[in-house]
Protein backbone atom coordinates (compact mmCIF):
# COMPACT_ATOMS: atom_id res chain seq x y z
CA UNK A 1 0.00 0.00 0.00
CA UNK A 2 1.37 3.43 -0.96
CA UNK A 3 0.35 6.88 0.16
CA UNK A 4 0.74 9.79 -2.22
CA UNK A 5 -0.81 12.42 0.05
CA UNK A 6 -2.47 15.72 -0.72
CA UNK A 7 -0.98 17.64 -3.63
CA UNK A 8 0.46 20.32 -1.37
CA UNK A 9 2.26 17.76 0.73
CA UNK A 10 3.00 15.10 -1.82
CA UNK A 11 6.64 13.90 -1.56
CA UNK A 12 8.61 11.81 -4.10
CA UNK A 13 7.74 8.09 -4.32
CA UNK A 14 9.81 4.81 -4.42
CA UNK A 15 10.85 1.69 -2.48
CA UNK A 16 14.27 0.20 -1.50
CA UNK A 17 16.24 -2.56 0.19
CA UNK A 18 19.36 -4.72 -0.37
CA UNK A 19 21.96 -7.08 1.18
CA UNK A 20 25.58 -8.56 1.41
CA UNK A 21 27.52 -11.67 2.39
CA UNK A 22 30.81 -12.70 3.98
CA UNK A 23 32.35 -15.71 5.67
CA UNK A 24 32.30 -15.25 9.42
CA UNK A 25 34.95 -16.83 11.65
CA UNK A 26 32.84 -16.07 14.69
CA UNK A 27 30.02 -18.43 13.72
CA UNK A 28 30.72 -20.89 16.53
CA UNK A 29 30.79 -18.04 19.05
CA UNK A 30 27.49 -16.68 17.73
CA UNK A 31 25.85 -20.07 17.85
CA UNK A 32 27.02 -20.61 21.42
CA UNK A 33 25.83 -17.14 22.44
CA UNK A 34 22.47 -17.70 20.72
CA UNK A 35 21.96 -20.94 22.66
CA UNK A 36 22.85 -19.18 25.91
CA UNK A 37 20.41 -16.32 25.35
CA UNK A 38 17.47 -18.17 23.79
CA UNK A 39 14.65 -18.41 26.37
CA UNK A 40 12.81 -21.64 26.88
CA UNK A 41 9.13 -22.12 26.12
CA UNK A 42 8.91 -18.86 24.19
CA UNK A 43 7.31 -17.65 21.01
CA UNK A 44 9.22 -17.80 17.72
CA UNK A 45 9.23 -14.00 17.60
CA UNK A 46 10.82 -13.71 21.03
CA UNK A 47 13.37 -16.37 20.11
CA UNK A 48 14.22 -14.36 16.99
CA UNK A 49 14.83 -11.29 19.14
CA UNK A 50 17.30 -13.25 21.25
CA UNK A 51 19.15 -14.49 18.19
CA UNK A 52 19.44 -10.95 16.81
CA UNK A 53 20.82 -9.68 20.11
CA UNK A 54 23.30 -12.56 20.21
CA UNK A 55 24.50 -11.72 16.71
CA UNK A 56 25.17 -8.12 17.70
CA UNK A 57 27.10 -9.28 20.76
CA UNK A 58 29.12 -11.77 18.76
CA UNK A 59 30.04 -9.21 16.10
CA UNK A 60 31.65 -7.07 18.76
CA UNK A 61 33.29 -10.06 20.45
CA UNK A 62 35.14 -11.21 17.34
CA UNK A 63 36.45 -7.69 16.76
CA UNK A 64 34.96 -7.20 13.30
CA UNK A 65 35.98 -3.99 11.51
CA UNK A 66 32.74 -1.97 11.52
CA UNK A 67 33.87 0.31 8.69
CA UNK A 68 34.09 -2.44 6.09
CA UNK A 69 30.99 -4.09 4.68
CA UNK A 70 31.04 -7.71 3.57
CA UNK A 71 30.50 -8.24 -0.17
CA UNK A 72 26.96 -8.69 -1.48
CA UNK A 73 27.27 -12.06 -3.17
CA UNK A 74 24.81 -13.93 -5.35
CA UNK A 75 24.64 -16.67 -2.71
CA UNK A 76 23.68 -14.21 0.00
CA UNK A 77 21.05 -12.57 -2.19
CA UNK A 78 19.54 -15.98 -2.85
CA UNK A 79 19.41 -16.70 0.89
CA UNK A 80 17.80 -13.35 1.64
CA UNK A 81 15.22 -13.70 -1.09
CA UNK A 82 14.24 -17.11 0.29
CA UNK A 83 13.64 -15.52 3.71
CA UNK A 84 11.09 -13.04 2.36
CA UNK A 85 7.45 -13.69 3.13
CA UNK A 86 4.28 -11.66 3.61
CA UNK A 87 4.86 -7.92 3.20
CA UNK A 88 8.61 -8.53 3.09
CA UNK A 89 8.10 -10.02 -0.39
CA UNK A 90 8.18 -6.38 -1.50
CA UNK A 91 11.81 -6.10 -0.40
CA UNK A 92 13.98 -5.66 -3.50
CA UNK A 93 17.55 -6.84 -2.94
CA UNK A 94 19.96 -5.20 -5.37
CA UNK A 95 22.38 -7.17 -7.51
CA UNK A 96 25.23 -5.04 -6.13
CA UNK A 97 25.58 -2.22 -3.56
CA UNK A 98 24.62 1.19 -4.95
CA UNK A 99 26.46 4.32 -3.91
CA UNK A 100 24.27 7.15 -2.65
CA UNK A 101 25.01 10.91 -2.71
CA UNK A 102 26.47 12.69 0.30
CA UNK A 103 23.27 13.68 2.11
CA UNK A 104 22.30 15.27 5.41
CA UNK A 105 19.03 15.43 7.31
CA UNK A 106 17.85 18.12 9.70
CA UNK A 107 17.17 17.80 13.42
CA UNK A 108 14.31 19.50 15.31
CA UNK A 109 16.77 21.93 16.94
CA UNK A 110 17.97 23.23 13.57
CA UNK A 111 21.10 21.12 13.29
CA UNK A 112 22.10 18.72 10.53
CA UNK A 113 23.30 15.11 10.57
CA UNK A 114 25.16 13.54 7.64
CA UNK A 115 24.06 10.02 6.76
CA UNK A 116 27.75 9.15 6.41
CA UNK A 117 28.23 9.93 10.12
CA UNK A 118 26.68 6.55 10.93
CA UNK A 119 28.84 4.56 8.49
CA UNK A 120 30.06 1.39 10.20
CA UNK A 121 26.51 0.27 10.98
CA UNK A 122 23.82 -1.63 9.11
CA UNK A 123 21.09 1.01 8.74
CA UNK A 124 17.43 1.25 7.84
CA UNK A 125 16.31 4.58 6.37
CA UNK A 126 12.56 4.96 6.67
CA UNK A 127 10.90 7.80 4.73
CA UNK A 128 7.54 8.70 6.22
CA UNK A 129 5.09 11.58 6.85
CA UNK A 130 2.44 12.45 9.40
CA UNK A 131 -0.32 12.30 6.75
CA UNK A 132 0.75 8.84 5.52
CA UNK A 133 -1.79 6.20 6.58
CA UNK A 134 0.46 3.14 5.96
CA UNK A 135 3.16 4.85 8.05
CA UNK A 136 0.86 4.70 11.09
CA UNK A 137 0.78 0.93 10.77
CA UNK A 138 4.49 0.48 10.08
CA UNK A 139 6.31 2.90 12.34
CA UNK A 140 5.50 1.20 15.69
CA UNK A 141 7.20 -1.99 14.50
CA UNK A 142 10.30 0.01 13.52
CA UNK A 143 10.25 1.67 16.94
CA UNK A 144 10.18 -1.70 18.70
CA UNK A 145 13.00 -3.00 16.50
CA UNK A 146 15.04 0.12 17.24
CA UNK A 147 14.53 -0.30 20.98
CA UNK A 148 15.82 -3.87 20.80
CA UNK A 149 18.74 -3.54 18.38
CA UNK A 150 20.01 0.05 18.15
CA UNK A 151 23.70 0.15 18.98
CA UNK A 152 27.20 0.03 17.47
CA UNK A 153 26.14 -2.29 14.62
CA UNK A 154 22.57 -1.25 13.81
CA UNK A 155 20.49 1.92 13.53
CA UNK A 156 17.10 3.00 12.22
CA UNK A 157 16.91 6.53 10.78
CA UNK A 158 13.31 7.68 10.42
CA UNK A 159 13.08 10.70 8.09
CA UNK A 160 9.91 12.82 8.03
CA UNK A 161 9.91 14.12 4.46
CA UNK A 162 7.89 17.05 3.15
CA UNK A 163 5.65 19.31 5.21
CA UNK A 164 5.53 17.90 8.73
CA UNK A 165 5.24 20.28 11.67
CA UNK A 166 7.09 19.39 14.85
CA UNK A 167 3.78 19.42 16.73
CA UNK A 168 2.28 17.10 14.13
CA UNK A 169 5.22 14.72 14.43
CA UNK A 170 4.96 14.74 18.21
CA UNK A 171 1.24 13.96 18.05
CA UNK A 172 1.75 11.23 15.44
CA UNK A 173 4.39 9.50 17.58
CA UNK A 174 2.23 9.79 20.69
CA UNK A 175 -0.83 8.42 18.90
CA UNK A 176 0.93 5.31 17.54
CA UNK A 177 3.19 4.71 20.56
CA UNK A 178 6.59 5.59 19.09
CA UNK A 179 9.04 6.35 21.91
CA UNK A 180 12.60 5.45 20.85
CA UNK A 181 13.05 6.63 17.26
CA UNK A 182 14.75 10.00 16.89
CA UNK A 183 13.13 12.63 14.67
CA UNK A 184 14.96 13.60 11.49
CA UNK A 185 13.55 16.06 8.95
CA UNK A 186 13.65 16.49 5.18
CA UNK A 187 11.30 19.50 4.84
CA UNK A 188 12.23 20.38 1.25
CA UNK A 189 12.32 16.72 0.18
CA UNK A 190 15.91 17.13 -0.96
CA UNK A 191 17.02 13.81 0.52
CA UNK A 192 13.92 12.04 -0.78
CA UNK A 193 14.51 13.36 -4.30
CA UNK A 194 18.18 12.41 -4.28
CA UNK A 195 17.25 8.93 -3.06
CA UNK A 196 14.54 8.51 -5.70
CA UNK A 197 11.74 8.22 -3.16
CA UNK A 198 8.40 8.16 -4.95
CA UNK A 199 5.56 7.42 -2.55
CA UNK A 200 5.48 6.74 1.18
CA UNK A 201 6.46 4.87 3.17
CA UNK A 202 9.72 3.71 1.61
CA UNK A 203 12.44 1.88 3.46
CA UNK A 204 16.05 1.70 2.30
CA UNK A 205 18.74 -0.58 3.69
CA UNK A 206 22.31 0.76 3.80
CA UNK A 207 25.38 -1.38 4.37
CA UNK A 208 28.23 -0.40 6.68
CA UNK A 209 29.91 1.64 3.95
CA UNK A 210 26.78 3.68 3.24
CA UNK A 211 25.73 1.92 0.04
CA UNK A 212 22.12 1.05 -0.69
CA UNK A 213 21.68 -2.70 -0.77
CA UNK A 214 17.89 -3.08 -0.64
CA UNK A 215 14.62 -1.16 -0.85
CA UNK A 216 11.02 -1.80 0.16
CA UNK A 217 8.09 0.16 -1.23
CA UNK A 218 5.08 0.36 1.05
CA UNK A 219 4.49 -0.58 4.65
CA UNK A 220 5.74 -3.74 6.35
CA UNK A 221 5.80 -5.36 9.79
CA UNK A 222 9.42 -5.10 10.91
CA UNK A 223 8.69 -7.34 13.89
CA UNK A 224 7.66 -10.22 11.63
CA UNK A 225 9.65 -13.44 11.58
CA UNK A 226 10.62 -12.74 7.97
CA UNK A 227 11.97 -9.25 8.68
CA UNK A 228 13.91 -10.46 11.70
CA UNK A 229 15.40 -13.40 9.80
CA UNK A 230 16.57 -11.09 7.00
CA UNK A 231 18.17 -8.65 9.42
CA UNK A 232 19.78 -11.47 11.38
CA UNK A 233 21.36 -12.82 8.19
CA UNK A 234 22.64 -9.39 7.19
CA UNK A 235 24.19 -8.86 10.61
CA UNK A 236 25.68 -12.33 10.58
CA UNK A 237 27.21 -11.72 7.14
CA UNK A 238 28.74 -8.41 8.25
CA UNK A 239 27.03 -6.43 5.50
Amino acid sequence: MIASGPAAKRPPHIWLLAVSDMNDPGRELRQRQARMTRPRNTTPQRAARCVLAALLYAAAAVGANPALAAPLTAELRTELEALRSGAMKKLVIHDAPRAIPALSVETPDGGTVALADSNGKLRILNFWATWCAPCRMEKPSLDTLNAELAGPDFEIIAIATGRNSLEGIKKFNSDVGVTTLKTYLDPQQHVARQMGVLGLPITVVLDREGNEIARLQGGADWQSDSARAILARLLEAGV
